[in-house]
C-alpha cells in the first residue's frame, strides 16, 4: 500500500471513530441534560437536529429523499473518492478524500442507525445560524477544502 494510501486510510479511520463516538456521547449527553446546551452564550450551542438531507440540511424539507437513497449516494461518492484515491500522487488531495470518505461513512451509518443524521454543533450569533452540523460535516468540508487548496496549488507547482 502506498504512503498515500495509508494516509488516507487512517484520516478515514480517525474521522469515523470521532464521529461515532462524539455522536454516541452527545447524544445520550443532550438526552439528559435536555436538548439544548449552551456552551459559549450567544456564540455556540450543543443540540439534537436530525438532519433528513445532505450537508447542512440542504434537500431536507418535508420532501426529504428516503435515507437509502442519500446513503447509496454517499456510497457512490466513496467508491468513486476511491478510485482517484488510487490514482493520485497529490498528498492533500489524498488527505481530502480520507477526510470526505470517513466523514461520508460516518453519517451514512447514522442513516442506517437512525434515519437521519444526527448533527450538534450549532454556532450562532444574534438570531444568525450556521446550519447544525457534526465532526462528518466538518471533516466533509475540510477534506473538500484540501482538495481545492491542492488543486490550486499543485497546478502553480506543476506548471513549466
Amino acid at each position: 500500500m502506498r504512503p498515500i494510501d495509508r494516509q488516507a486510510m487512517v484520516l478515514l479511520a480517525i474521522t469515523l471513530v470521532a464521529d461515532q463516538v462524539s455522536k454516541q456521547l452527545l447524544l445520550g449527553f443532550l438526552l439528559k441534560a435536555g436538548a439544548l446546551v449552551t456552551v459559549i452564550d450567544g456564540f455556540f450551542r450543543l443540540v439534537i437536529v436530525w438532519n433528513r438531507g445532505v450537508s447542512f440540511g440542504l434537500l431536507g424539507g418535508d420532501q426529504a429523499l428516503p435515507p437509502w437513497v442519500l446513503s447509496a449516494v454517499a456510497i457512490a461518492v466513496c467508491v468513486g473518492l476511491f478510485i482517484w484515491l488510487r490514482r493520485t500522487d497529490q498528498r492533500l488531495t489524498g488527505w481530502g478524500i480520507g477526510l470526505v470518505m470517513g466523514g461520508a461513512i460516518g453519517n451514512v451509518i447514522d442513516r442506517a442507525r437512525w434515519g437521519a443524521v444526527f448533527d450538534f454543533a450549532d454556532f450562532h450569533i444574534g438570531q444568525w445560524h450556521w446550519p447544525a452540523f457534526n465532526i462528518a460535516d466538518a471533516a466533509i468540508v475540510v477534506g473538500v477544502g484540501l482538495m481545492l487548496i491542492d488543486s490550486l496549488l499543485g497546478e502553480k507547482q506543476r506548471a513549466p
